[in-house]
């Protein structure tokens, strides 16, 4: 590792309208608060630029994607230059005429681009009909090499695959990302509710115990009202965290609160704990082929 110890920082903000500038310089705020506190790394949560558009299908809505690279990687890449950090962003890409990508863009100290991951599991379902956007990823699970280590960049609905975290961790990742948006449906029960963001937060962690690396988890806040009549909207539920490789919550934010979190991992204590805990020595891999299958007959 270039380093023994990395201080990672998470933006979680809520979004009011489409106006990417503004957004834009909103993040930025909290990003320098951020590297002024010293953090070397920052996540931002996905779709950071407008509101969540995939509360409907809406043709207009491919208004608001942009070529990589283009405004939005300009204004990041600066930005990165500017506080000398490693950025992790997430962005609407147009990569040509009708054809989209729910893509993650990293910036290492400049205004060039690190790397990206384009989303690879795509949902759709009430509420959230990011088929109807994004192409499904074609760059497989690739950490992206920095300064501060291999990232492992994954977006929203991947954090629910063991296998994308597992592959991740497999090509050398020593830090799993998820900039998230997800929240809950206001029609759902206060218990429903509780065992969703239960089973979100658990499945996170879980990678970072079943692979034994830190997990960064950024998830946008607040209320966005629905376009679609009747619906009741996305209240975002926060709560972005940090854990540790053992699965240990080292930060969390509340769920309503526009906020940052700092944490300084202790990547030493990292590659101690892959030697207590040596689960990819003992991984049966030549019993594991029907794990490419969709399913067991």
């Amino acid at each position: 590792m270039p380093n023994k110890t990395l201080k990672v920082g998470v933006v979680q903000q809520a979004v009011a309208d489409n106006n990417k500038q503004t957004n834009w310089n909103k993040s930025a705020e909290q990003v320098a608060k951020l590297a002024d506190e010293g953090c070397e790394c920052i996540l931002l949560q996905e779709l950071h630029s407008t509101l969540y558009f995939c509360q409907q299908e809406d043709t207009d809505a491919f208004d608001l994607a942009e070529p990589i690279p283009g405004p939005a990687t300009d204004f990041f890449g600066e930005l990165a230059e500017k506080h000398n950090i490693v950025l992790v962003t997430s962005l609407f890409e147009k990569r040509g005429s009708g054809l989209y990508h729910n893509t993650a863009v990293v910036f290492d100290r400049s205004k060039e681009i690190a790397g990206k991951y384009r989303k690879m599991h795509i949902p759709d379902d009430p509420g959230f009909y990011e088929k109807f956007y994004f192409t499904p990823g074609d760059m497989g699970f690739q950490p992206i090499q920095t300064s501060v280590g291999k990232l492992g960049v994954l977006v929203c609905w991947d954090q629910w695959y063991p296998e994308a975290a597992r592959l991740m961790a497999m090509a050398g990742a020593d830090l799993l990302f998820y900039p998230t948006a997800i929240g809950w449906d206001l029609n759902d029960t206060d218990d429903e509710r509780v065992r969703q963001h239960g089973a979100w937060e658990t499945i996170q962690r879980s990678h970072a115990v079943a692979n034994s690396v830190p997990v960064i988890v950024a998830n946008r806040t607040g209320f966005e009202a629905s376009p679609v009549d009747g619906d009741p909207g996305i209240q975002f539920w926060g709560q972005s965290f940090i854990v540790g490789p053992q699965g240990e919550i080292l930060a969390k934010a509340d769920a309503n609160e526009e906020t940052t979190l700092t944490v300084e991992l202790d990547l030493a204590r990292t590659e101690q704990v892959k030697r207590i805990w040596p689960y990819f020595r003992d991984r049966r891999i030549d019993a594991y082929e029907d794990l490419t299958k969709r399913w067991r007959d």
